[in-house]
């Protein structure tokens, strides 16, 4: 694909995006802002959530796991989802009841604020360095695909990025991330798809022969209970996909304040 070609849909998209950071921002107080007013639809937001977990990280990096430890991944997978019945039926109704924008206020309001600042405090360290390397990432293939060709520093293509960003979330608060997250995820879900048949198409594999090769492959293999010691072992695995989705979904602001803007 050309790099005028490339250019010319990212600048379509982030405009995209800073139309809906318009839209979603109209009369928008402090309130709408951080909570939404509390009137986000629910199925929106479990969507959008979808690819605010994923990330482009994901997309990138998924494929090397496989090739590393064949579809172990998979067992960790599986442990998100009593993780994420633990945030459903225990901490969500604790941050409702409570009527919390910071989850974190729990924290001040059972053990104190420097409880409360101990938490955000890490929140904000920990969110600051994972988005720093997602960003770097992005950046990265941004650089590699288009602004290498044309001769633009890779500094500028991380401050450009920034920019942008930077835009079409600072007008609409939670409304717009709500909404561009959704937005996101349909189109990261399309990559995804498009991608699987574009490559069975260039092997010559119909859909139904593309689902034979990777059933017949060893990369396919899921399940591992033979040997404890290694990570892809199967309680290791699930184990940790349990407790990953309390911590980076349950105890996350940036994950549960979207929860939180729910009617």
């Amino acid at each position: 694909m050309h790099p005028a070609l490339i250019l010319g849909s990212i600048t379509a998209y982030f405009a995209l995006l800073y139309g809906i950071s318009v839209v979603t921002s109209r009369g928008a107080g402090n309130e709408a802002f951080f909570v939404g007013e509390r009137k986000s639809p629910w199925y929106i937001v479990a969507f959008g959530m979808i690819g605010a977990s994923l990330s482009g990280v994901t997309f990138i990096s998924v494929p090397g796991m496989v090739a590393a430890n064949q579809f172990s991944y998979l067992q960790m997978v599986l442990g998100y989802l009593p993780g994420y019945a633990v945030i459903a039926f225990v901490l969500m109704p604790l941050y409702y009841r409570l009527q919390l924008t910071s989850i974190y206020g729990y924290l001040g309001e059972r053990f104190g604020r420097s409880s409360y600042l101990t938490g955000a405090w890490f929140f904000l360290l920990s969110r600051s360095l994972g988005s720093a390397a997602r960003l770097y990432l992005v950046a990265e293939v941004l650089q590699f695909l288009v602004f290498k060709q044309m001769g633009v520093p890779f500094i500028v293509t991380v401050v450009l990025t920034i920019v942008l960003i930077w835009l079409y979330t600072h007008k609409g608060g939670i409304r717009t991330i709500i909404w561009t997250d959704t937005l996101q995820t349909l189109f990261m879900l399309l990559a995804v798809v498009l991608t699987v048949v574009l490559l069975g198409h260039k092997m010559g594999w119909s859909l139904a022969e593309s689902m034979a090769q990777v059933g017949e492959s060893p990369m396919s293999r899921v399940f591992f209970f033979e040997d404890p010691k290694p990570g892809t072992y199967f309680w290791k695995q699930f184990l940790g996909g349990m407790f990953i989705a309390i911590a980076m979904t349950g105890l996350d602001q940036d994950m549960m304040q979207k929860n939180l803007s729910c009617r």
